[in-house]
């Protein structure tokens, strides 16, 4: 037999796991006998000669005995070597087993320890005679001494053997009880003739190891979970979530005040009066509700952790001293149980983020200086994951106030139109808007945007678009032409976005935006509607019946294309309730057969504010991200008695027929005379300019509403414009006087021909 030859190779707890062919020539023990029985009984066999050697045992076979690492578990080979001896290989065997970290244990039928081989002391210390006799499971004080009890029992009935079993065991520590883990495994003891003699139970203490592996695999658990949400107090969450319970059984969070706020963080060491919140808590009683805000006590561990960010671990008792200056947490250790703390700071880079407290209670072993490193590696990732949220609640804190503080401030309140609207931001910030316009001839406009983008720039280019349709709709244009110029605006402003510098945060910002236009007219009970990428809206008339309107879709603003915004006008009776929305609204409340469109249908009367609550309480959790915005209008007619409508000849006689018209209904409405002088002027200058510019038919109208307008028609296309005429010159000063007199003036062009309107604000009640 070639020398090195493998006969038998043994793992760490002394169990054959091969026993090759040369194995059985030389020992006389087949595979089948051999693999899962322990050396040592082996050994003993082989060596004690006469009976208790098997047949065809080669006794001046030398061997060999080497150890191997099979991955990252130590094995031992048993080699032919012609030049070993046998005798030598066997001492080997045995010393291994006898100072092995593995003890080894003996039992009998009734799982009593029976031996222990080569040892004076079992594993927890115990001296061996003390140990015998005793059942295996109540010797080493297992957790659960009965289920260990029937594994071992059931591997000496099926001889299946039980390899590296993690069983925990109390014991007692110098400090208090402590818990122990073993790897245990069980292998059944059988003599030559196939009895049972009883088992061979080694048992090994891993306990460090695997709290090592716990350690580990907590920090991991930290790195994959913390950090997952986008503010400061879901990050918080995300952090006790993690440790409880697998590092500490009481985990606190305290942040300070203004880091939840997005405001940068304060520099150590800090001031002592700094307020904290608590952002997250997880345990069993709690001193302060999640929420609360208080500085931290002077001369706690707590307050010191902040002053020099140096990680803290203590012991709790009843006489300990610093609990004094906080009653209420001294009462809640108290009562939860809680013996041991750890404080580590959340800092970054020299400044401080807050504190967390990692307490263990109860039956949890204290925490040992190992602990210290771990938790303030968790502090470590926790404090970059909190100012990472900082700063992005501060970018979405500054968004949302740059959207909130541009123009307007306040929608305006048209006494033609029940005006509410469903607003439900994203959490992540988006770029929804909508805006009521009040325009001449007590018409409204209602404007629907939608920007895809989020953030501090998307807030600034809603801000930008805002800003330009207040301007654009001064110009009192028709929806399918404000669309229009809003979106060569856009375009413009894209491309200068895409000039800026490197590094500018609005360098290449897409001004592309969904919008939607609407115009409603009290008098003739029409609305006319453009939309740009926007769903359609939808109309609930008085009855009850509700459709989608037939608006054609236009392309988005600043789209490269040249396709057109085409206009529609519908008729819109007396309490019509017309709705507005966002993409993300489109599959919920505006589409026919959309979960919340009944509420639409079947709002009747109802004040549409508790419609928009209701529909805000009805809506999916899992709507798709973004704004969620529908701005729902009521309509409402201006009673005939607040509109004059005269038509005028086309000559000169026009001037002084209008002049009476509007005197004798400004005197039925009872305007103060000032006021009615005004407007006589106004009326002549019109008319006059209408006359000698424009063509019939001419019509004039006077409107009551939030100011006093007058109109002049006339079917022609030109544009007015504003003379500014010499001191000899006996015309060109209409439009001129026109300007001086009223609050604002225009022209609007319809298919028709034109109408100039100025408009006068009405004296408030008791002015003089």
């Amino acid at each position: 037999m070639p020398s090195g030859d493998v006969l038998v190779l043994i793992d760490e707890d002394g169990l054959i796991v091969e026993w090759r062919r040369q194995a059985e020539q030389l020992f006389g023990w087949s595979a089948e006998e051999a693999v899962g029985q322990a050396v040592t009984a082996l050994v003993r066999e082989f060596s004690a000669g006469g009976e208790g050697r098997r047949e065809g045992f080669a006794a001046t076979t030398p061997v060999l005995v080497k150890p191997v690492l099979r991955g990252t578990s130590l094995m031992w080979q048993v080699l032919t070597a012609r030049d070993a001896v046998s005798g030598q290989d066997v001492a080997i065997l045995e010393a291994m087993f006898a100072h092995s970290p593995a003890r080894l244990h003996v039992l009998d039928h009734q799982l009593r320890v029976a031996h222990v081989p080569g040892a004076t002391h079992g594993l927890s210390g115990t001296p061996v005679e003390d140990l015998a006799g005793r059942r295996f499971a109540q010797a080493y004080e297992l957790e659960d001494p009965e289920k260990e009890a029937a594994v071992a029992q059931q591997v000496l009935d099926g001889g299946e053997p039980v390899v590296s079993r993690l069983v925990r065991a109390v014991v007692d520590a110098p400090d208090g009880l402590g818990r122990r883990i073993y790897s245990v495994s069980y292998v059944r003891l059988e003599n030559a003739d196939g009895d049972v003699l009883g088992l061979v139970a080694s048992a090994l203490d891993v306990t460090e190891r695997e709290n090592t592996h716990r350690r580990l695999a907590l920090l991991e658990a930290v790195r994959a979970h913390v950090g997952q949400g986008l503010n400061v107090g879901a990050v918080c969450e995300e952090l006790v979530e993690a440790v409880v319970p697998a590092f500490a059984g009481i985990t606190v969070v305290e942040v300070i005040e203004d880091v939840v706020h997005g405001e940068e963080p304060p520099q150590v060491p800090v001031r002592e009066d700094i307020v904290l919140r608590r952002a997250a808590f997880r345990g069993p009683v709690a001193a302060y509700p999640v929420g609360d805000v208080r500085p931290l006590p002077r001369g706690t561990p707590f307050a010191r952790v902040l002053t020099d960010l140096r990680p803290r671990l203590l012991s709790i008792g009843r006489d300990t001293d610093w609990l004094t200056a906080d009653p209420a947490r001294a009462d809640a250790i108290e009562r939860s149980g809680a013996h041991s703390l750890i404080v580590a700071p959340l800092a970054l880079r020299g400044q401080v983020l807050g504190v967390v407290s990692f307490y263990r209670h109860r039956q949890e072993d204290p925490f040992k200086e190992e602990d210290v490193a771990v938790a303030s590696a968790v502090c470590a990732h926790t404090a970059l994951c909190v100012e990472t949220a900082r700063a992005y609640m501060r970018e979405w804190i500054i968004a949302a106030t740059v959207q909130r503080r541009l123009l307007p401030q306040h929608a305006a309140t048209p006494t033609t139109m029940e005006i509410s609207r469903l607003f439900l931001p994203d959490p992540d910030g988006g770029g929804a808007w909508s805006d009521t316009i009040a325009l001449p001839g007590a018409r409204t406009a209602l404007i629907v945007g939608d920007l895809a983008q989020q953030g501090i720039a998307a807030a600034v280019t809603v801000g930008i678009l805002r800003t330009a349709v207040h301007t654009l709709a001064a110009l009192d244009l028709e929806p399918d032409e404000l669309l229009a110029r809003l979106s060569d605006t856009a375009g413009r402003l894209s491309k200068a976005c895409a000039a800026l510098p490197p590094g500018d945060p609005m360098r290449g910002e897409s001004l592309t935006a969904g919008c939607a236009v609407a115009i409603y007219d009290p008098i003739e009970l029409t609305c006319t509607l453009a939309r740009a990428g926007l769903p359609r809206p939808v109309a609930v008339l008085p009855d009850g019946t509700s459709t989608e309107l037939p608006v054609p879709p236009g392309p988005l603003l600043a789209d490269t294309s040249s396709a057109p915004f085409p206009a529609t006008t519908v008729d819109l009776p007396e309490g019509s309730i017309l709705a507005m929305g966002t993409v993300t609204a489109a599959d919920t409340v505006l589409a026919p057969a959309g979960p919340l469109r009944p509420l639409l249908d079947s709002a009747g009367t109802r004040p549409l504010a508790e419609l928009c609550g209701d529909l805000a309480a009805a809506l999916p959790d899992d709507r798709p991200t973004g704004d969620t915005l529908v701005l729902l209008a009521r309509t409402r007619a201006l009673p005939a008695d607040r509109v004059l409508s005269f038509p005028l000849p086309a000559g000169a006689e026009a001037a002084p027929l209008a002049r009476r018209a509007a005197r004798r209904q400004l005197k039925t409405w009872g305007v103060d005379e000032e006021t009615a002088f005004t407007t006589e002027l106004i009326v002549s200058e019109l008319v006059g300019n209408a006359i000698r510019h424009g063509a019939p038919p001419l019509r004039l109208r006077l409107i009551l509403d939030r100011a006093l307008t007058c109109e002049v028609s006339d079917g022609a296309t030109s544009a007015p414009h504003v003379k500014h005429a010499r001191t000899v010159d006996e015309t060109g000063r209409g439009l001129f006087i026109v300007a001086s007199l009223a609050d604002q003036w225009g022209a609007r062009h319809h298919k028709h021909g034109k109408t100039v309107w100025a408009e006068q604000p009405l004296p408030s009640p008791g002015s003089p």
